[in-house]
């Protein structure tokens, strides 16, 4: 079987909470090659790892993120409901996970999410200034947001998260996108050779580690993302 990348989604989410440093030390001990994470804003333009614009599922607090500053975030537990009473986790920084990442050697998919679409301030502070493992790249619904990534980075990669809404026969002329990032369900011939014909690789998410393609990967696929990062190994390695 190839070796594809693998990335941990969320880190080891499958395992730990989300976007947490437990997730993520998890998926480096679960042998991933790289973690998936999420990056919002705060209304002072710090950049928190943590997935949904609103802060309620994951905290308890009835509050979007983009109208807390980065010290009240830093405040609160994760965790889910009656869990977050006895958790230790808190809202990693971007900076804080980058450092990590860097002394582990791990590669990154860094998602930017839609409160950066509001004001992308510090997302443009964070293009000029951070330094990226092999492998890293920037991941985002919002063509726009990747469109300055390679205006300010032109030489890392970006990936373009596709919906339903997405025309597969525009992927060749759309010079700011390296990379597709979809759902396993679109692993299917016409999508893989869209990809072919256009010069693209493309990551698969929503991986559990049992799907039989992943057997024999198609040559446009470049990584996994997963919630599951050993499940997927222990098939690389039989």
């Amino acid at each position: 079987m190839a070796h594809v990348p693998i990335y941990a989604h969320r880190g080891a989410s499958g395992y730990a909470f989300e976007n947490s440093f437990t997730a993520f030390i998890k998926a480096k001990l679960l042998g991933a090659d790289g973690i998936e994470f999420d990056i919002q804003r705060s209304n002072d333009d710090v950049l928190v790892v943590f997935h949904d614009l609103h802060l309620a599922r994951l905290t308890g607090v009835k509050k979007f993120i983009f109208d807390c500053s980065a010290e009240e975030l830093g405040q609160y537990k994760l965790g889910y409901r009656f869990s977050r009473l006895f958790s230790s986790k808190k809202i990693p920084t971007f900076e804080e996970v980058m450092k990590w990442a860097n002394e582990q050697q791990m590669a990154v998919n860094i998602e930017i999410k839609e409160s950066l679409l509001m004001d992308p301030t510090p997302l443009i502070a964070a293009l000029l200034t951070t330094e990226l493992s092999g492998n890293s790249h920037f991941s985002s619904f919002h063509e726009e947001l990747l469109q300055l990534v390679k205006v300010l980075r032109p030489n890392v990669e970006t990936a373009l998260i596709v919906t339903k809404k997405f025309n597969w026969d525009t992927l060749g002329s759309c010079t700011y996108i390296d990379v597709v990032h979809a759902s396993k369900k679109y692993y299917k011939r016409r999508y893989l050779k869209a990809c072919d014909y256009a010069g693209k690789g493309i990551r698969f998410y929503g991986i559990q580690g049992n799907e039989d393609f992943l057997k024999q990967p198609h040559p446009a696929v470049i990584g996994w993302i997963t919630d599951y990062p050993d499940r997927v190994r222990k098939q690389q390695k039989q």
